[in-house]
């Protein structure tokens, strides 16, 4: 995957280097914009995955313990609902509500990738094995106890690929932001839209793909990092 990035990355820079830009075209890459534009959307892919997990993760262990399940249909279909609207949709909803502005871009998110996180979490914890779960309550293990030594451990496969999922939904996401004014690539994709240069559309598009390829690379390794040995193949 590095190696597909740095061809990618470096076609594109040859590319660019070697073809005309006009003086709208210089002004709209020049001062540094490229870097900005990467950098808010990093960023915004960064702090909406983090409120994704810090929600979804919660939620989907609190819908797996007793007395609490029989809200989990409830929590999956809304937050089937956030999935299904067309995240330009939802944007647009938003904005209504909260405004223009960076905070609206991530709330869409949040709300357009929360599923994923959520039903893997609440997936993995109803695939482990009852009785390894009786066996550690048999030992004396509290409930917090079997929770964070026996049933996360068991589930981080299928909670890190929904991770993985909503980091790249999140990546494709932000470029959208830029219609709420949120910044982010999608600037650079929209001005070249709207001014008809070439290089510029090319160049916020590229850069979207190879963060987003970039992202899930990072993530399959994340994942490979921290799935309890022997689980692997699974």
């Amino acid at each position: 995957m590095p190696a597909v990035l740095a061809v990618l990355l470096l076609v594109t820079y040859l590319w660019i280097s070697n073809v005309h830009l006009d003086v709208i075209a210089e002004n709209a890459l020049a001062g540094g914009n490229v870097q900005l534009r990467l950098w808010q959307h990093v960023k915004l892919t960064a702090v909406s995955t983090f409120w994704v997990l810090l929600i979804a993760i919660p939620l989907g262990i609190a819908l797996t313990r007793h007395g609490l399940s029989r809200g989990a249909p409830v929590a999956t279909a809304v937050a089937n609902v956030g999935q299904a609207t067309p995240a330009i949709g939802l944007l647009a909803l938003l904005v209504i509500w909260l405004g223009i502005g960076p905070s609206t871009a991530v709330t869409g998110m949040v709300i357009y990738a929360v599923l994923p996180v959520l039903s893997n979490t609440m997936a993995g914890l109803r695939a482990i094995d009852p009785q390894l779960v009786e066996a550690a309550r048999g030992i004396g293990m509290s409930a917090a106890g079997r929770l964070l030594r026996v049933e996360l451990p068991l589930a981080v496969p299928l909670i890190l690929a929904g991770v993985r999922t909503a980091l790249v939904l999140n990546v494709g996401t932000a470029t959208l932001a830029t219609f709420v004014g949120g910044g982010g690539l999608g600037d650079l994709i929209t001005t070249g839209i709207q001014t008809q240069r070439m290089a510029v559309l090319v160049l916020g598009s590229v850069l979207t793909v190879a963060l987003a390829l970039l992202v899930d690379w990072l993530a399959s390794l994340a994942e490979l990092a921290m799935t309890p040995r022997g689980l692997e193949a699974g």
